[in-house]
């Protein structure tokens, strides 16, 4: 999909200021300590489920560009990041920062909700399957507390709301949606919302191993109706490496309990310009395991990703979803490539039939795709 002449001119833009003003601006961050960087992706997808990519052969598409600011000065600091996309801009993340001490820092604005496994349950560009249920990886508005200390370390946040309304689908991570997806009406924000996490991290020979347990606690506001209804997760995760191997491990139960559904076994959620339902309660089991080799120019981290759903609804006709990734990342210089093989089974993003998660399947297929993303960090 070509960008149209307006975010063209932008990105150009923006590059080009990058470029041209980097020596300078490079004295200026040093000396207030904010650094200024970014990234541009390219991405190759084939689809063998679709006539159509394997007519062409697949796709090759401007993924996106991103520029971040990122830095420090006295115990104040600040993060953000800002991506333009062929066909939508949006804000991945925006925070102020202040460090109480060594061991407290608080967050404030658009920052990544604590829950599930730190950082990824996913080593792959496609993210893992929590991702499409809303709970990895997803960035909301509100104030978070950090506590590090002696292999301990302990989230507590409350976010507001979503990082856009409702009505939005451009975000960069799964949230609530209002709208209209395949004939039912969906009028769900997200709001007040509860995060604690805790983990504890042994160190051993060879590498070290983290477990941890995470519960979040929120509010369903119905703008149609102005009535509240109630949501939950909890999950236990373990994140652990030896002599480059990574085992990572999780299992999670959620519920979506919205005031006033239409169909109280699903709730509609929007991700990267797009909208589709998910039951609304089940369980999600996460299992994948990467190898990273060192080399002279880089490195290489190959992996496998498996993700399984079981929905836990009234209606016995809803079915498990599943999705696999078995890949490999390649890092050198400032480049970095995954190259991943994706196959899902009543799996949105990577099925023909059946674009949700843990609804009734069409069919009983494992659907294949092939995607390839290359980026340029600066």
């Amino acid at each position: 999909m070509m960008m149209s002449n307006n975010k063209q001119f932008i990105v150009s833009i923006l590059a080009a200021a990058i470029a041209l003003s980097s020596g300078a601006a490079y004295a200026e961050e040093q000396e207030d300590g904010i650094n200024v960087g970014g990234a541009v992706r390219v991405n190759y997808g084939y689809k063998d489920y679709s006539d159509a990519s394997k007519d062409k052969g697949g796709d090759f598409t401007f993924d996106k560009a991103a520029i971040k600011f990122n830095g420090k000065k006295g115990d104040w600091g600040l993060a953000a990041e800002y991506r333009f996309t062929s066909d939508t801009n949006y804000i991945k993340y925006g925070y102020g920062i202040y460090d109480f001490n060594p061991e407290w820092q608080l967050q404030v604005g658009i920052n990544k909700v604590p829950f599930g496994n730190p950082e990824f349950i996913s080593n792959s560009f496609w993210f893992g399957l929590p991702y499409y249920l809303g709970f990895e990886d997803d960035h909301d508005v509100g104030v978070k507390a950090i506590y590090e200390s002696n292999g301990w370390h302990t989230d507590l946040a409350f976010y507001k709301n979503a990082e856009y309304g409702p009505t939005e689908n451009k975000r960069y991570a799964t949230d609530l949606y209002t709208g209209t997806i395949n004939g039912t009406e969906y009028n769900n924000e997200e709001t007040n919302q509860v995060n604690v996490r805790q983990t504890y991290t042994i160190e051993h020979n060879g590498g070290s191993t983290t477990l941890g347990g995470s519960a979040q606690f929120g509010q369903i506001y119905n703008s149609k109706t102005g009535n509240n209804g109630d949501r939950y997760a909890v999950a236990l995760h373990l994140d652990s490496s030896f002599n480059g191997w990574n085992l990572q491990l999780q299992a999670m139960q959620y519920v979506y309990d919205a005031a006033d559904a239409e169909d109280a076994n699903k709730i509609g959620v929007s991700v990267v310009s797009w909208q589709y339902e998910i039951a609304t309660k089940g369980q999600s089991y996460s299992a994948n395991i990467a190898k990273t080799f060192s080399t002279d120019w880089g490195s290489v981290k190959c992996y496998n990703d498996f993700g399984l759903m079981t929905p836990d609804v009234d209606d016995d006709n809803y079915d498990n979803s599943m999705q696999n990734v078995t890949g490999c990342a390649i890092a050198a210089g400032p480049t970095y490539t995954m190259v991943d093989f994706i196959m899902g089974k009543n799996m949105t993003f990577s099925t023909a039939n059946n674009d949700h998660v843990g609804l009734p399947e069409m069919g009983d297929d494992w659907d294949k795709r092939v995607n390839i993303n290359f980026g340029y960090y600066f």
